[in-house]
């Protein structure tokens, strides 16, 4: 087989174990047979098992090696969350508005917010804009916003991993989070951080999940 076809074929492997989280875990840990990877990646993307199978075997081998490397990051991450609390707010949600809205409209939900002490998050996209608060502030959002509302969002729960400052000088954090509660089945709404704190908007009936999910 020519190099460049041997390159290509590590390529799509690498891409392939990057792609597929459960995988990437049992490499990292060295409980994968490599022979029925190979033949799994062959089926999966349609490639010739026979013709192809030593370069996957070799580019399989070669994929735990290289996770086998991010352990140690890992441990990092997970020393980090070890040190975080949880904190919930429940009854929030979550409206997608149309970009354009009034600037003032957006300075009066804001004083209003303040003014009661609830929480408020603005989320500026290139083609549209998320508004986050508690349930006690949407009449006022539907009344504000009544021609710009996409999406209005309920029965929200935010859950807020508040971190060591260690945090910023730990990569992967978020990338860790969002795997570990996609892999089991918690859909992440909104995400987003502030200095050392995570933030995660799920829904209220994963919220259960989501707690035993961040015992570390």
């Amino acid at each position: 087989m020519r190099r460049s076809a041997v390159m290509s074929i590590t390529k799509t492997v690498e891409k392939y174990v990057q792609e597929h989280p459960s995988v990437k875990d049992c490499l990292k840990k060295g409980l994968v047979n490599y022979s029925a990877l190979a033949r799994q990646i062959a089926e999966e993307l349609g490639l010739d098992a026979e013709r192809n199978f030593d370069a996957l075997l070799i580019a399989a081998r070669r994929s735990h090696e290289k996770v086998a490397k991010e352990k140690d990051s890992q441990e990092k991450i997970l020393s980090v969350l070890r040190q975080s609390r949880v904190e919930i707010k429940n009854r929030m949600v979550a409206f997608v508005l149309e970009r354009g809205v009034p600037p003032k409209s957006l300075t009066d939900l804001e004083n209003k917010a303040k003014k009661a002490g609830e929480v408020l998050h603005i989320i500026e996209g290139v083609s549209a804009m998320t508004l986050i608060t508690v349930e006690e502030l949407s009449k006022e959002i539907r009344s504000l916003f009544r021609n710009f509302i996409i999406r209005e969002n309920k029965e929200l729960v935010e859950v807020i991993l508040k971190s060591p400052k260690e945090i910023e000088q730990t990569a992967g954090i978020m990338g860790y989070l969002c795997s570990l509660l996609g892999e089991n089945g918690v859909n992440i709404v909104e995400e987003m951080s502030c200095w050392t704190d995570t933030i995660f908007l799920v829904q209220e009936k994963d919220l259960g999940k989501v707690m035993e999910l961040l015992k570390f």
